[in-house]
């Protein structure tokens, strides 16, 4: 009710823009759902200019017509949700926009510029990066994979796939899907599977790797390469 009432207060006054700094943080769950379509709503019908300042990335990304990621008082990328999550600037956007955070997986550009390999990582470079990997031939990279686009054989709608393996040590239902956490050499990956085929603790789960939707980052500067 304060949150409400502060608001309130907030609108009588006609301000030009509204500064909000982590309003719903000490709000439960579903109240913080509740005001979030409130706030979402009330924006829309006053047009006024919003500042809302949060660490919820599901708050950024279901409220915001424009996001401003920051770390460390520096101001990292801004864009849209959607040019945010699909085409983040930085291994830190990456890891912070997205749940599960994106899978990011350190390898090197072959001498051919036709693979990206890792101790236990051998993917073909997918034919919308070969100029980006072209000049970085022998250079160390961080391979950037979805949840989303790390599935199961025969789910994938796209032409260029690769085959990986991954030991599971961890399984999530969340009802309308299964995310899987599993084992690739140091790392650990998640992958979205079916709800009705969950795999079991220490399987070896086979899946394939959407290559179209690869993201790589530079391995010194972090920043992303693009074609």
């Amino acid at each position: 009710q304060p949150q409400r009432v502060a608001v309130g207060r907030a609108i009588v006054r006609k301000p030009s823009v509204f500064l909000s700094d982590e309003p719903l943080s000490n709000l439960d769950a579903k109240l913080r759902v509740q005001m979030r379509a409130e706030i979402t709503k009330l924006q829309q019908r006053l047009r006024t200019t919003t500042v809302y300042v949060t660490h919820d990335q599901v708050e950024a990304m279901t409220m915001g017509h424009r996001i401003a990621v920051m770390s460390a008082g520096k101001l990292m990328q801004v864009g849209t949700p959607r040019e945010v999550y699909e085409q983040p600037a930085n291994v830190f956007v990456a890891q912070f926009i997205g749940t599960p955070p994106m899978n990011l997986v350190k390898a090197r550009v072959t001498d051919d510029g036709h693979f990206l390999e890792g101790p236990a990582l051998r993917l073909p470079v997918p034919s919308g990066l070969r100029s980006a990997t072209a000049a970085r031939a022998g250079r160390a990279v961080v391979v950037g994979i979805r949840a989303e686009n790390l599935i199961e054989p025969g789910r994938s709608g796209s032409s260029e796939t690769a085959p990986l393996k991954i030991q599971v040590e961890v399984v999530e239902p969340l009802g309308h899907e299964v995310i899987a956490f599993g084992r690739l050499g140091d790392d650990l990956l998640a992958a979205k599977l079916e709800p009705h085929r969950a795999p079991r603790f220490g399987e070896t789960l086979e899946l394939v790797v959407e290559l179209p939707a690869l993201h790589l980052f530079d391995q010194e500067t972090e920043q992303r390469l693009t074609a």
